[in-house]
This record gives C-alpha cells, sequence and structure tokens, in this order.
C-alpha cells in the first residue's frame, strides 16, 4: 500500500508533536528527580538541570528516617489497595445487572446514576452524613463515600454489554445462578475492563487528599498526599532526633522533590504490569447506550 506524500507529512507532524507533548511530561519529573539527589549548594546555586549534581542520598535518608512518613505511606497503602478492591466489587456488581435488559427498573438506576455525574451533593451534606454513619477519623471515610465512580460504571456497564449473550445463556442453563455467572463467566472475559478501572481507581485512592482533609483529625490517619502537601508547603518534617542535624544540611526544595518521588514512584510502578489489558480495556469500553 502507498504512502501518499500528504500522509508522510501527517505522521512526521505527529512524530513531532508527540514528542514534544511526552518531552514536556519527562522532563520535569527528570528534573525533580535529579533535584532529589543533589547537595545542598548545587541546588541553591541552579547547577541542578536533568542530572543530579553533587549525588547524595541524605534526602531520602531523612524521609527514611521519618515515622510520620512511614505511617502516611502505609495509610496510603490500605486505603489504595482496600479502597480499590471496594471500587472494583461495587462497580462490577451495579453495572452486571445494569447491563442485562432482563432486569427490572435498569432504566430509572441508569438515569438516578446519571445524575449523580452531572451534579454532586455540596460539602457540608457530605460531612453529616459521614458524621452520622461514625466514619469520621476513619479510612473508611475515604473508600467508602466514593466506592462506585458514575463514570467507570457506565464504562463497565458498557463493556458488559459487549460480551456475547450465548456465554452467560449457556451458563444458565448449565445451572449456574447470577454469582456464578458473574464470577465464573463475566469476570475472567473482563479482565481488560477490570485492569483499566484498577488503575483508574488506584490512582485515585493513592492521590486521596481533600477527603482527607474534611474527614480525618488524626495525626495517625492522615494519607501520604497531606503529609506531602505539609512538608511541600509549610516545610514542616517530624525527623527522628539522631537526624536532625542533618535537616541544617540538605537543601529544603531537595527535601522537598524527593517527598514528591517517593509519593510518585510506587503507583507508577502498577502500570507495567497491567499495561497490556489497560490499553485493550481502553479500547473496548467506550461509552454504549
Amino acid at each position: 500500500m502507498l504512502i501518499t506524500r500528504a500522509e508522510r507529512w501527517f505522521n512526521r507532524f505527529n512524530i513531532v508533536f508527540l514528542s514534544v507533548v511526552g518531552l514536556s511530561m519527562v522532563l520535569p519529573m527528570l528534573h525533580v528527580l535529579a533535584q532529589s539527589f543533589s547537595d545542598n549548594a548545587a541546588i541553591n546555586s541552579g547547577q541542578v538541570s536533568l542530572w543530579p549534581v553533587g549525588f547524595t542520598l541524605d534526602n531520602y535518608k531523612l524521609i527514611l528516617n521519618d515515622p510520620s512518613m512511614w505511617i502516611a505511606f502505609r495509610n496510603s497503602v490500605v486505603i489504595t489497595v482496600f479502597g480499590t478492591l471496594i471500587n472494583l466489587a461495587a462497580t462490577t456488581t451495579l453495572a452486571y445487572p445494569l447491563s442485562r435488559t432482563e432486569y427490572l427498573y435498569r432504566k430509572p438506576v441508569l438515569v438516578m446514576v446519571l445524575i449523580t455525574l452531572i451534579f454532586h451533593a455540596p460539602l457540608i451534606p457530605n460531612y453529616l452524613l459521614i458524621k452520622q454513619l461514625g466514619m469520621l477519623n476513619t479510612l473508611w471515610a475515604l473508600m467508602i463515600p466514593g466506592a462506585i465512580s458514575a463514570f467507570n460504571l457506565f464504562v463497565m456497564r458498557s463493556f458488559f454489554l459487549n460480551l456475547p449473550n450465548e456465554l452467560i445463556d449457556s451458563g444458565k442453563i448449565d445451572g449456574c445462578g447470577e454469582f456464578r455467572t458473574l464470577w465464573h463467566i463475566v469476570l475472567p472475559l473482563s479482565k481488560p475492563a477490570m485492569a483499566t478501572m484498577g488503575i483508574i481507581y488506584a490512582v485515585g485512592n493513592w492521590n486521596t487528599y481533600s477527603s482527607a482533609i474534611y474527614y480525618i483529625d488524626k495525626r495517625t490517619l492522615i494519607p501520604l498526599q497531606v503529609r506531602l502537601r505539609e512538608i511541600v508547603f509549610t516545610d514542616t518534617f517530624g525527623a527522628a532526633d539522631s537526624t536532625s542535624e542533618m535537616l541544617l544540611t540538605v537543601s529544603p526544595e531537595g527535601l522537598k522533590m524527593a517527598v514528591i518521588v517517593v509519593a510518585t514512584v510506587p503507583i507508577m510502578l502498577i502500570y507495567p504490569f497491567l499495561q497490556k489489558h489497560f490499553i485493550k480495556g481502553m479500547l473496548v469500553g467506550s461509552i454504549k447506550s
């Protein structure tokens, strides 16, 4: 198949444009990474660009010796793992019946879900509801209220609509109930969609910030993003006594960059393992009426 001159120029333009977009995303992260490994003098003199100057691990030593960072990291891991499982379970169990035409009240429920996608409850009623449910100052307040995303629900429902009805009908003929059909037939075929939703939910749970500000007062329950904000904007760092002298030798900017790296890298490590399913899920999970 011959490629026309216009198509060649279009492909070249795409390559250049996407390369610029990619560099605009990668270069700031490289600069943050370089500063996190650079010493105080190099950062203060503006010598650090995309490569560390005066390589040092003092910033990361301070972070690893700060008990509050480990507590916040633990909280974020708990929120991400259990919150994502709750998200997937709730979204799947609602999306599946909404994708079956034989279920009653399917359209009214879809309309109510669509309303939540357009209109959001105000903060004060949400706070009062969380308080009445006894979830203030608990990690449940960061996981239960946002268990189902309306947008993700429609994407999951769209994926279920594309599954062959013959497979579901054959399972019912063999004596499978609804739950067994969902568990043994539908979910094994839905790995791309589950991986896509899992990444989206996991990133959202890992980046939990505003809900923690509203519903959490205990220092032992704040997630990593709240602790990161304290360090970046208020320069508060509760390092252990054995490393308090090191605070005088490190750069505050380098310390902030190291915290940003610590808060970003863990969630980035998940993507390579789910990349194949994620790309496929994004392609097949388009909105369908």
